[in-house]
């Protein structure tokens, strides 16, 4: 009978792992497509942007901004969409983040200026921001830290898919069809998320809060993130960097931010609990995650524009061109992610990739227009690695030590620290570009001018494109001409990398110094559930000791015996 016995408790744990295991990936699969979506929808224009602003006669400022508009909404509104799902039912808000994402991307393939498709992509980068925080909070409820790293995997094939798949689907369709069709490629997909995640996502029920959102916080940090950002891309070109429009851009930005952070303190519902910040491991993983996403977004912003005005190829060969980078990433992340799981130790993969990010954040910066590819594809490999090993580690490493009634805004917080420092990032190395390929084409004028003296009509078509700042479209140089813009573009591109490598420094510092909390095997429903019985156990308690205490009043002299049937008889009477 004892071996049976054994038998059977060895046997039920395998079979209750694999029904948990079935009812997750069935509760994945909506979700799963819903990120697919919103990746596809993101990657299929990377390759392409260089191609689009110079349709839409746009300059490297307008290119940066396309960027950062998007990342800009994105980080604004993802502690908003946290801040709704510790009120509101989180799978009708990640439904509306797919609709609002995907009708504005596909109202961005309509524009007909680089404002419009501005715009656009602002609206884009809303929707964005749900998905992005509403995924990480789901994915709490559904499944411990512990397991995490075991279905890493599936968000990795996710990945693998849109990120290697997104930027060569949209090359191809920029070099046969039109440019314009990368927007409305993602419409038939979210048709289909939409639905699969109507059948398929079922979350625990929470109870209903009255609702309190922080408006005047929402409007105060959009003034100075959008104050800081304007002022960072148009100083040195309109104005100069010391000047009236530097102190008032300047001036504002400081001021709105130190309002935000008053409003913030006396709000009963903040945008972003600076409670939080109490916490020595939130407090870290934010420091880390401005840093990451400088790396993260500026670099492989960049990175297509380099493989085009650098290196003279299509958007079709710029996608192909980038995989390293993107395998990297996924490489890491599902290695990582399953050694997570495994062993439960995380610390030593977020010190290694902060340290993979550092060196391929200084690698990058040492490119010309003629380095060899190989070593081009390297250094890629060891940035996107180091992004792998850290991104989604530090959220989940956050989530592991928040209180369940504050995961949104915990995971959403990270998450808008990592957008917000890729938003400044982006426009700080698009400044550097711009204002460092002016600069080196300023030098090489002599040079330009003699080789389009060659080109007759042509020539001076190409120049006053060059004067105007417009982006060229490198690939349909003539020779002459090519060269010279590919080793102007390479050299300003390679000092704009070098921006992000102090900033990789201070992400491997605040890494080094959070704490190594072990993490949970429970799920945030589970964790509430616990933290609710374990109120109630004290509730009980408490109770138990007050009719004992009566009792001992009226019945001072009675037995123990007698003491324990009047308090019982007393407990019996309240009831």
């Amino acid at each position: 009978m004892a071996a049976i016995s054994a038998a059977t408790d060895a046997v039920a744990p395998t079979t209750d792992d694999k029904r948990r295991h079935r009812r997750v990936l069935q509760a994945l699969t909506g979700l799963l497509l819903g990120m697919f979506v919103s990746m596809l929808a993101s990657t299929v224009v990377s390759t392409s942007l260089p191609v689009i602003v110079h349709d839409l006669g746009g300059d490297q400022a307008a290119f940066t901004w396309v960027v950062t508009a998007t990342l800009l909404t994105t980080a604004i509104s993802t502690p908003i969409w946290g801040k709704l799902a510790d009120l509101f039912n989180r799978k009708l808000l990640i439904q509306l983040a797919i609709v609002i994402f995907v009708l504005a991307t596909a109202a961005a393939g309509f524009s007909q200026d680089p404002g419009t498709l501005i715009a656009f992509r602002a609206v884009q980068g809303i929707g964005a921001g749900g998905l992005a925080a509403l995924s990480q909070v789901i994915m709490a409820d559904i499944i411990s830290p512990r397991e995490r790293g075991r279905y890493m995997g599936l968000f990795g094939a996710v990945m693998a898919v849109a990120t290697v798949g997104g930027p060569l689907l949209g090359g191809f369709i920029t070099d046969t069809i039109d440019w314009r069709w990368n927007f409305f490629i993602a419409l038939p997909f979210a048709v289909a998320a939409l639905v699969m995640m109507q059948r398929t996502l079922h979350l625990p029920a929470r109870p209903k809060a009255k609702v309190r959102i922080d408006y005047l916080g929402i409007v105060l940090l959009s003034t100075a993130v959008s104050l800081l950002l304007l002022w960072v891309t148009n100083a040195g070109k309109e104005y100069a960097w010391w000047s009236l429009e530097t102190i008032l851009m300047v001036g504002g930005a400081l001021l709105a931010a130190g309002l935000f952070v008053l409003v913030e303190l006396r709000s009963k519902e903040p945008l972003v609990p600076l409670t939080l910040f109490r916490d020595r491991t939130f407090t870290l993983a934010v420091i880390a995650s401005i840093s990451i996403g400088v790396a993260m977004f500026g670099t492989s912003v960049f990175l297509s524009q380099y493989m085009q005005l650098a290196r003279g190829a299509t958007p079709t060969e710029a996608g192909l061109m980038t995989i390293p980078m993107i395998g990297g990433l996924l490489l890491a992340s599902i290695v990582v992610g399953g050694l997570v799981t495994r062993h439960g130790h995380w610390k030593p993969y977020l010190v290694a990739g902060g340290i993979l990010l550092i060196a391929g954040s200084y690698l990058l910066s040492t490119i010309h227009y003629d380095t060899n590819f190989a070593l081009v594809s390297v250094y890629m490999f060891l940035l996107g690695a180091g992004v792998g090993m850290t991104m989604q580690n530090l959220v989940l490493i956050v989530q592991n030590t928040a209180r369940p009634s504050e995961i949104g805004v915990a995971s959403s917080g990270v998450t808008f620290f990592r957008s917000l420092g890729g938003t400044i990032g982006v426009s700080v190395m698009g400044a550097a570009l711009a204002t460092s390929a002016t600069g080196l084409f300023s030098d090489r004028k002599d040079d330009i001018a003699a080789a389009l003296m060659k080109l007759g009509e042509k020539g001076a078509a190409i120049g006053q494109q060059l004067q105007s700042g417009t982006i060229p479209q490198v690939s349909q140089l003539p020779e002459s001409i090519r060269l010279i813009v590919e080793d102007i573009y390479a050299q300003a591109i390679a000092h704009s990398f070098l921006i992000a490598v102090p900033l990789a420094v201070v992400s491997l510092i605040a890494i080094v110094f959070l704490p190594n909390v072990p993490l949970t095997r429970m799920t945030t429903s589970e964790r509430a559930s616990a933290s609710e019985a374990d109120l109630a156990t004290v509730s009980t308690a408490e109770g138990m000791a007050a009719l004992t205490a009566t009792a001992d009043e009226q019945v001072p002299d009675a037995p123990a015996a007698a003491r324990a049937a009047a308090t019982a008889d007393e407990a019996s009477a309240r009831r």
